[in-house]
């Protein structure tokens, strides 16, 4: 599974891909349409190692100093690039304008609160 990752990685030089069909190995189902490849999976082959091996130390940055034979200001400026090019994820998005009313609704916030909270 992994020569198939690399050599698809290769193959695409960076450019941008959309995946058509989906196939579940281990079952019969097949899914398509156009799907865009996550985020990690944009990143270069080398980009993915590099943070792959992050991930790994635990986020040490003198073990990657060690693993890459770097400095500590370029594993930073290299993390800092890679960073720029994934998109942050909000885990804890804030409540919608339906939740917002129901929770007014609920008596859970006063009519203050909840105006403050739907100007946002």
């Amino acid at each position: 599974m992994t020569k198939d990752w690399q050599e698809l990685t290769k193959l695409t030089r960076g450019s941008l891909l959309t995946v058509e069909k989906v196939r579940l190995a281990d079952k019969d189902i097949a899914v398509e349409g156009s799907f865009e490849l996550p985020p990690l999976a944009r990143l270069t082959m080398e980009d993915q190692i590099f943070v792959i091996a992050f991930i790994r130390s635990h986020g040490s940055i003198k073990d990657m100093e060690e693993l890459f034979g770097i400095s500590y200001p370029t594993v930073k400026n290299r993390l800092n690039r890679i960073a720029l090019q994934l998109n942050f994820v909000e885990v804890n998005p804030p409540p919608s304008r339906g939740e917002i009313l129901a929770k007014l609704e609920q008596g859970e916030l006063t009519f203050e609160k909840a105006l403050e909270r739907l100007k946002g």
